[in-house]
């Protein structure tokens, strides 16, 4: 993606200050700029933006008006780059909970933008990177214990070793073009309907 396609929503209810944001990520090179000048914007006005990035700035921010804006980072899973006035250890650390990928005190310059923006970018992939890899992690730790478990009803319905019960199902998953773990929660299933809910 090149900086022409990147679409870029800046927040701040500041219209000068959010024409000095939209002027400086011009002048890098960034022409897909667009501003909602709200302090509390919509999820929806966002979601219908659909920018690929979201620059959100915040002066002096309570705490209200953090948690709406780390609701939104939430809900709509971008590259976000946040600048405030001031700022404590309990905002950062919300902030890093939330996704903020940037988070700058008194860092509002034009020419500090682009590094800004940029570094949001990588954070952000970095992130998606690592909560992909944790989820594939989980998914794989808890397909295991399912075929585990139906490994175990096989091996007691049928008196059988384990790896005759694991090569069974291996079978029956080629056999019927489905996941092995699908096939080992069929098992499960089947035994929990047979023994009326009993483990």
């Amino acid at each position: 993606m090149t900086k022409a396609d990147i679409r870029i929503l800046v927040i701040d209810d500041n219209r000068i200050r959010a024409s000095i944001i939209e002027e400086g990520l011009r002048e890098a090179g960034y022409s897909r700029v667009s501003v909602i000048a709200e302090p509390r914007p919509m999820v929806r006005d966002i979601v219908e933006a659909d920018p690929d990035v979201v620059f959100i700035d915040l002066e002096n921010p309570n705490r209200d008006v953090l948690e709406h804006m780390f609701n939104v980072s939430r809900a709509i899973s971008r590259p976000i780059a946040m600048f405030v006035d001031r700022s404590d250890r309990d905002m950062i650390e919300a902030a890093v909970d939330a996704g903020v990928s940037a988070y700058i005190v008194d860092g509002l310059k034009k020419e500090r933008l682009k590094p800004i923006l940029e570094t949001a970018i990588s954070r952000f992939n970095a992130f998606s990177r690592m909560r992909e890899e944790l989820d594939r992690t989980r998914r794989a730790l808890e397909e295991r214990k399912v075929i585990d478990r139906a490994k175990g009803i096989l091996m007691r319905q049928r008196g059988i070793p384990e790896d005759e019960a694991h090569a069974l199902l291996r079978r029956t998953a080629m056999n019927e073009n489905r996941r092995i773990a699908d096939i080992a929660q069929s098992v499960i299933t089947a035994a929990d309907l047979l023994s009326g809910g009993k483990p």
